[in-house]
Protein backbone atom coordinates (compact mmCIF):
# COMPACT_ATOMS: atom_id res chain seq x y z
CA UNK A 1 0.00 0.00 0.00
CA UNK A 2 1.48 3.59 -0.82
CA UNK A 3 2.92 5.53 1.81
CA UNK A 4 0.90 8.14 3.39
CA UNK A 5 2.51 11.55 1.74
CA UNK A 6 4.87 13.54 4.51
CA UNK A 7 4.59 17.76 4.19
CA UNK A 8 7.94 19.08 5.33
CA UNK A 9 7.75 22.05 7.48
CA UNK A 10 10.60 23.55 5.76
CA UNK A 11 8.57 22.90 2.12
CA UNK A 12 5.34 24.33 1.86
CA UNK A 13 3.21 22.51 -0.59
CA UNK A 14 1.54 25.43 -2.46
CA UNK A 15 0.78 26.22 -6.29
CA UNK A 16 3.98 27.18 -8.06
CA UNK A 17 6.21 25.30 -5.92
CA UNK A 18 9.11 23.86 -8.40
CA UNK A 19 9.23 20.33 -9.47
CA UNK A 20 11.42 17.93 -7.64
CA UNK A 21 15.37 18.25 -8.51
CA UNK A 22 16.49 15.37 -10.21
CA UNK A 23 19.92 14.55 -9.43
CA UNK A 24 21.72 12.31 -11.63
CA UNK A 25 24.32 9.47 -10.15
CA UNK A 26 26.86 7.86 -12.67
CA UNK A 27 30.32 6.16 -12.57
CA UNK A 28 32.17 2.94 -13.53
CA UNK A 29 30.86 -0.58 -12.94
CA UNK A 30 31.74 -0.93 -8.62
CA UNK A 31 32.80 2.52 -7.33
CA UNK A 32 29.57 2.58 -5.09
CA UNK A 33 26.96 4.38 -6.57
CA UNK A 34 24.22 2.29 -5.11
CA UNK A 35 25.66 2.86 -1.84
CA UNK A 36 26.15 6.83 -2.31
CA UNK A 37 22.44 6.72 -3.22
CA UNK A 38 21.96 4.44 -0.01
CA UNK A 39 23.64 7.21 1.87
CA UNK A 40 21.79 10.06 0.69
CA UNK A 41 18.57 8.57 1.56
CA UNK A 42 19.37 7.64 5.27
CA UNK A 43 20.58 11.74 5.58
CA UNK A 44 17.69 12.92 3.93
CA UNK A 45 15.03 11.42 3.90
CA UNK A 46 13.69 12.51 7.41
CA UNK A 47 13.56 15.72 6.04
CA UNK A 48 13.11 15.74 2.42
CA UNK A 49 10.47 14.15 0.53
CA UNK A 50 12.39 11.42 -2.03
CA UNK A 51 12.19 9.09 -4.48
CA UNK A 52 15.21 6.81 -6.56
CA UNK A 53 14.90 5.46 -9.95
CA UNK A 54 17.80 3.22 -10.54
CA UNK A 55 19.37 1.83 -14.24
CA UNK A 56 20.48 -1.85 -15.01
CA UNK A 57 20.66 -3.25 -18.39
CA UNK A 58 18.62 -6.20 -17.49
CA UNK A 59 17.85 -6.39 -13.91
CA UNK A 60 16.60 -4.35 -11.20
CA UNK A 61 19.30 -5.53 -8.86
CA UNK A 62 19.81 -1.52 -7.68
CA UNK A 63 16.63 -1.22 -6.76
CA UNK A 64 16.58 -4.14 -4.77
CA UNK A 65 19.23 -3.48 -3.23
CA UNK A 66 18.11 -0.10 -2.13
CA UNK A 67 14.67 -1.76 -1.34
CA UNK A 68 15.84 -4.35 1.38
CA UNK A 69 18.32 -1.73 2.42
CA UNK A 70 15.45 0.00 4.02
CA UNK A 71 16.15 3.34 3.25
CA UNK A 72 12.72 4.48 1.38
CA UNK A 73 9.24 3.18 1.47
CA UNK A 74 10.04 0.44 -1.66
CA UNK A 75 7.14 1.92 -3.94
CA UNK A 76 9.49 4.88 -4.01
CA UNK A 77 12.18 2.99 -5.72
CA UNK A 78 11.89 2.39 -9.19
CA UNK A 79 13.81 0.16 -11.42
CA UNK A 80 14.56 0.93 -14.98
CA UNK A 81 15.36 -1.45 -17.36
CA UNK A 82 17.43 -0.20 -20.26
CA UNK A 83 18.31 -3.15 -22.40
CA UNK A 84 21.13 -1.44 -23.90
CA UNK A 85 24.42 0.09 -22.97
CA UNK A 86 23.84 2.36 -19.73
CA UNK A 87 24.84 5.64 -21.39
CA UNK A 88 21.79 5.24 -23.46
CA UNK A 89 19.06 5.78 -21.23
CA UNK A 90 20.53 8.97 -19.22
CA UNK A 91 22.24 10.54 -22.65
CA UNK A 92 20.56 9.69 -25.97
CA UNK A 93 16.53 8.22 -25.39
CA UNK A 94 15.72 9.48 -21.65
CA UNK A 95 12.02 8.82 -22.29
CA UNK A 96 12.09 5.62 -20.15
CA UNK A 97 13.89 7.49 -17.11
CA UNK A 98 11.93 10.46 -17.36
CA UNK A 99 8.76 8.74 -17.48
CA UNK A 100 9.67 6.92 -14.18
CA UNK A 101 10.85 10.04 -12.43
CA UNK A 102 7.22 11.71 -13.60
CA UNK A 103 5.39 8.56 -12.57
CA UNK A 104 6.49 8.67 -8.94
CA UNK A 105 6.22 12.69 -9.14
CA UNK A 106 2.40 11.93 -9.81
CA UNK A 107 1.63 9.34 -7.29
CA UNK A 108 4.21 10.43 -4.22
CA UNK A 109 4.39 14.11 -5.31
CA UNK A 110 5.64 17.16 -4.32
CA UNK A 111 8.83 15.42 -3.85
CA UNK A 112 11.53 17.44 -2.99
CA UNK A 113 14.34 14.98 -4.56
CA UNK A 114 14.44 12.28 -7.20
CA UNK A 115 17.72 10.32 -7.14
CA UNK A 116 18.29 8.87 -10.85
CA UNK A 117 21.17 6.03 -10.90
CA UNK A 118 23.01 5.45 -14.47
CA UNK A 119 24.17 1.91 -15.08
CA UNK A 120 27.20 1.18 -14.29
CA UNK A 121 29.59 2.87 -17.60
CA UNK A 122 32.90 4.41 -18.57
CA UNK A 123 34.35 7.50 -17.68
CA UNK A 124 32.38 9.57 -20.72
CA UNK A 125 28.76 8.80 -19.04
CA UNK A 126 27.36 12.00 -18.76
CA UNK A 127 23.52 12.79 -18.49
CA UNK A 128 21.64 14.73 -20.35
CA UNK A 129 20.28 18.16 -19.10
CA UNK A 130 16.73 17.19 -20.21
CA UNK A 131 17.12 14.32 -17.22
CA UNK A 132 19.56 15.73 -14.51
CA UNK A 133 19.15 19.18 -12.97
CA UNK A 134 22.13 18.16 -11.30
CA UNK A 135 24.81 15.18 -11.33
CA UNK A 136 27.27 14.03 -9.60
CA UNK A 137 29.96 11.50 -10.86
CA UNK A 138 31.51 8.78 -8.61
CA UNK A 139 35.47 7.36 -8.88
CA UNK A 140 37.05 4.98 -6.41
CA UNK A 141 40.79 4.29 -4.90
CA UNK A 142 40.36 0.81 -5.50
CA UNK A 143 40.22 1.86 -9.61
CA UNK A 144 43.54 3.40 -9.66
CA UNK A 145 45.16 6.53 -8.08
CA UNK A 146 45.80 7.78 -11.80
CA UNK A 147 41.69 7.60 -12.15
CA UNK A 148 41.07 11.60 -12.22
CA UNK A 149 44.04 12.59 -14.18
CA UNK A 150 42.26 10.58 -17.10
CA UNK A 151 39.64 13.02 -17.14
CA UNK A 152 36.42 12.49 -19.39
CA UNK A 153 33.15 15.11 -18.91
CA UNK A 154 31.62 12.42 -16.13
CA UNK A 155 35.47 13.94 -14.45
CA UNK A 156 36.15 16.78 -15.40
CA UNK A 157 32.15 18.93 -15.62
CA UNK A 158 29.97 17.18 -13.36
CA UNK A 159 28.68 19.17 -10.71
CA UNK A 160 30.06 17.09 -8.08
CA UNK A 161 32.99 14.64 -8.11
CA UNK A 162 33.15 11.91 -5.55
CA UNK A 163 36.24 10.06 -4.82
CA UNK A 164 34.59 7.55 -2.77
CA UNK A 165 36.07 4.51 -0.85
CA UNK A 166 38.67 6.15 0.68
CA UNK A 167 39.19 3.84 3.50
CA UNK A 168 40.47 1.27 1.19
CA UNK A 169 43.32 3.67 0.10
CA UNK A 170 45.90 1.76 2.02
CA UNK A 171 44.87 -1.29 1.03
CA UNK A 172 45.42 -0.71 -2.61
CA UNK A 173 48.13 2.00 -2.13
CA UNK A 174 46.61 5.18 -3.18
CA UNK A 175 47.46 8.72 -1.92
CA UNK A 176 43.98 9.96 -1.49
CA UNK A 177 45.68 13.64 -0.99
CA UNK A 178 46.94 13.64 -4.14
CA UNK A 179 44.58 12.15 -5.67
CA UNK A 180 42.12 14.67 -4.78
CA UNK A 181 44.09 17.30 -5.59
CA UNK A 182 44.33 15.33 -9.42
CA UNK A 183 40.73 15.46 -10.05
CA UNK A 184 40.21 18.96 -8.88
CA UNK A 185 42.95 20.51 -11.16
CA UNK A 186 41.08 18.15 -13.54
CA UNK A 187 37.77 20.29 -12.78
CA UNK A 188 38.93 24.00 -13.20
CA UNK A 189 37.70 24.73 -9.84
CA UNK A 190 34.74 22.46 -9.29
CA UNK A 191 34.30 20.55 -5.86
CA UNK A 192 35.22 17.25 -5.26
CA UNK A 193 34.79 15.28 -2.07
CA UNK A 194 36.68 12.69 -0.65
CA UNK A 195 33.94 9.92 0.54
CA UNK A 196 33.78 7.01 2.89
CA UNK A 197 30.67 5.71 4.47
CA UNK A 198 32.56 5.40 7.21
CA UNK A 199 33.16 9.10 7.20
CA UNK A 200 30.17 10.92 9.43
CA UNK A 201 31.90 14.28 7.89
CA UNK A 202 32.49 13.50 4.54
CA UNK A 203 28.77 12.31 4.43
CA UNK A 204 27.43 15.67 6.28
CA UNK A 205 29.51 17.08 3.15
CA UNK A 206 27.79 15.34 0.59
CA UNK A 207 24.41 15.82 2.46
CA UNK A 208 25.26 19.65 2.79
CA UNK A 209 26.00 19.95 -1.29
CA UNK A 210 23.02 18.17 -2.36
CA UNK A 211 20.68 20.94 0.32
CA UNK A 212 22.46 23.97 -1.26
CA UNK A 213 21.98 22.54 -5.08
CA UNK A 214 18.33 22.02 -4.01
CA UNK A 215 17.71 25.49 -2.39
CA UNK A 216 19.40 27.15 -5.75
CA UNK A 217 16.88 24.95 -7.42
CA UNK A 218 13.89 25.93 -5.51
CA UNK A 219 15.14 29.72 -5.91
CA UNK A 220 15.66 29.62 -9.65
CA UNK A 221 19.14 30.51 -9.37
CA UNK A 222 20.45 27.04 -10.29
CA UNK A 223 21.15 26.25 -14.21
CA UNK A 224 21.66 22.98 -15.67
CA UNK A 225 24.70 22.41 -17.16
CA UNK A 226 25.80 19.80 -19.89
CA UNK A 227 28.89 17.86 -18.69
CA UNK A 228 29.82 17.40 -22.69
CA UNK A 229 28.94 14.70 -24.83
CA UNK A 230 30.17 11.20 -24.55
CA UNK A 231 33.63 10.63 -26.16
CA UNK A 232 33.22 7.80 -29.04
CA UNK A 233 33.67 4.54 -27.65
CA UNK A 234 33.08 0.61 -28.37
CA UNK A 235 31.94 -2.32 -27.05
CA UNK A 236 32.34 -5.81 -26.28
CA UNK A 237 29.13 -6.82 -27.60
CA UNK A 238 30.50 -5.41 -30.69
CA UNK A 239 29.39 -2.18 -31.44
CA UNK A 240 30.93 1.40 -31.58
CA UNK A 241 29.09 4.88 -30.26
CA UNK A 242 29.31 8.39 -31.34
CA UNK A 243 27.84 11.19 -29.02
CA UNK A 244 27.21 14.53 -30.23
CA UNK A 245 23.72 15.01 -28.65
Amino acid sequence: MPDQQQTHPHHPQTPGTPRALRLGVAGPVGTGKSSILATLCRELAGELAMAVVTNDIYTDEDARFLRSAGVLPTERIKAVETGACPHTAIRDDVSANLDAVEDLEEAYGPLDLVLVESGGDNLTATFSPALADAQLFCIDVAGGGDVARKGGPGITGADLLIVNKTDLAPYVDVDVAAMVTDARSARNGLPVLALSKNDPGAIAELADWVRSVLARHRDGTHIPTDPGPMAPHSHSHGHSHSHDS
